[in-house]
């Protein structure tokens, strides 16, 4: 009995996303392909893997065994191809979103390295600070600054993202520095978003929750870095963003001993089901390196 790989992979998205044609559509097949697909397996394994109702579908007591297999079985062939493949072999489109605010110096500086090495492939990059939908838009991975809400896409941290409150030495001239969370709620504080309170743990591991004033709303990064900067609020910031600026005198730590409570980390986050790629690994085993080292060069001292 010889399986279809294509097959599997189509089954493990289905079980992912809870519906067959929208795995069909995320790997190129009509919903009735898709469909067909799925039952030409089910006959060659003599199982039923899916209950099936008009509005979704759930895995079987045999789909949950064969989809431990089956997940394995593709990630093994997938390792294969990557370890036979030359560097100058891998080719293809590579769609990839990312924080914009990230990108400016922890992507964008690599990527002529990264295309020196892999000649064959080509990157299409968004950057954002928002959040993207990458199974709707079609993206192959995801690179995000954030704590993840549950999902069944496939996360993996690339690195911590430890915070820390600051603010230039012009606010602090001007305004003087608070001492305790109750006296930051009466400073203005920017954030990204919408977002108004902040959860801060004080030295004595008490939570406090407060909601200062924000002049501004913005879902850029680098403009409340800008804006903390010239002495508009203080913000929290994120050490490798704002590393270089507290070791130059441009930015001051204010409240050290507070963190943030449930502090974000770096993610890579890809489609759910399937495996990975090799041109997917490549470049997420490349940022992921970079990511860390830069990291270290940026902040390491100051923790």
């Amino acid at each position: 009995m010889s399986i279809d790989l294509d097959n599997l992979e189509l089954f493990v998205r289905s079980a992912a996303l809870g519906a067959i044609g929208r795995a069909g559509e995320a790997l190129g097949y009509s919903a009735t392909n898709a469909s067909q697909r799925i039952q030409k397996l089910e006959t060659q394994l003599g199982v039923t893997l899916f209950h099936r109702t008009t509005r979704s579908i759930t895995l079987t007591p045999d789909g949950e065994v064969l989809l431990s297999y089956a997940t394995q079985i593709l990630q093994n062939v997938e390792d294969a191809r990557t370890a036979l493949a030359d560097a100058d072999e891998l080719n293809g489109k590579l769609r990839v979103t990312t924080s914009a605010t990230l990108a400016q110096t922890h992507i964008i500086p690599f990527v002529p390295e990264f295309l020196a090495q892999y000649p064959g492939l080509e990157l299409e990059l968004h950057f954002s600070d928002g959040v993207v939908d990458i199974v709707e838009q079609g993206y192959d991975l995801a690179i995000r600054v954030g704590n993840l809400a549950a999902s069944s896409l496939l996360a993996k941290r690339i690195s911590d993202n430890p915070i820390r409150l600051v603010a230039s030495p012009q606010y602090i001239d001007k305004h003087g520095e608070p001492q305790t969370a109750q006296e930051l709620a009466s400073h203005p504080c920017l954030q990204v978003g919408r977002k108004r309170s902040l959860k801060l743990v004080g030295p004595d591991g008490q939570v406090h929750t407060i909601n200062p004033p924000s002049p501004v709303t913005v879902n850029l990064g680098e403009a409340i870095a800008q804006w903390v900067k010239a002495g508009v609020a203080i913000a929290p910031a994120s050490l490798w963003h704002a590393g270089p600026d507290i070791r130059a005198g441009d930015l001051c730590l204010v409240m050290p001993e507070y963190r943030l409570l449930d502090e974000p980390k770096i993610w890579s986050v890809r489609p759910p089901g399937g495996v990975m790629p090799p041109r997917v690994r490549v470049f997420l085993d490349y940022v992921d390196k970079r990511i860390n080292e830069l990291n270290l060069e940026r902040y390491g001292d100051l923790l």
